[in-house]
């Protein structure tokens, strides 16, 4: 189970206590919102895409839209989101709990500067009721192969 996953690996970290699961799904930004109780732009979203057939994973905040052009200018290609089956196969996860911890090696993770503007953020912890409670900093540091902060996104700046 992906969740037990994700548990064993935050455990190095000793934060693992700090899943938490919930009754209801939270496998979108307004679902984890109402479950969690916060606004749904402190929703860390792990989207899943391709470069260069490897696939990547890019936290975002729960109100960013990934910016094509700013997607494209960074990583020289077109955003290409991964199809269900290949989140499952690839980066271990299904969709609604892909996060990005407990990851294969050649899943590279980067985190949006959208998040930065929080104390804490919500992303999911392997499953489609699930989630933890992190900074920026603990973000970057329990993720699995973490590369860097990036700017991809629009639609959140105020």
């Amino acid at each position: 189970m992906s969740i037990q996953k994700v548990r064993d690996h935050l455990k190095q970290f000793g934060v693992e206590g700090r899943i938490r699961e919930f009754d209801v799904s939270s496998a979108t930004v307004e679902l984890a919102a109402v479950a969690v109780g916060v606004e749904g732009a402190r929703i860390a979203k792990s989207l899943s895409f391709k470069v260069d057939e490897a696939p990547i994973i890019i936290v975002v905040a729960g109100d960013a839209k990934v910016d094509n052009s700013k997607y494209k200018a960074h990583f020289h290609t077109k955003a290409k989101m991964l199809t269900h089956e290949e989140a499952h196969e690839r980066v271990g996860h299904d969709v609604g709990g892909v996060c990005p911890f407990a990851l294969p090696e050649d899943v590279k993770v980067y985190l949006d500067v959208s998040l930065q503007r929080f104390d804490t953020v919500f992303p999911a912890a392997g499953s489609d009721n699930s989630a933890i409670e992190l900074t920026c900093q603990e973000l970057e540091r329990y993720s699995s192969n973490f590369v860097e902060w990036v700017d991809v996104c629009k639609g959140w700046q105020a």
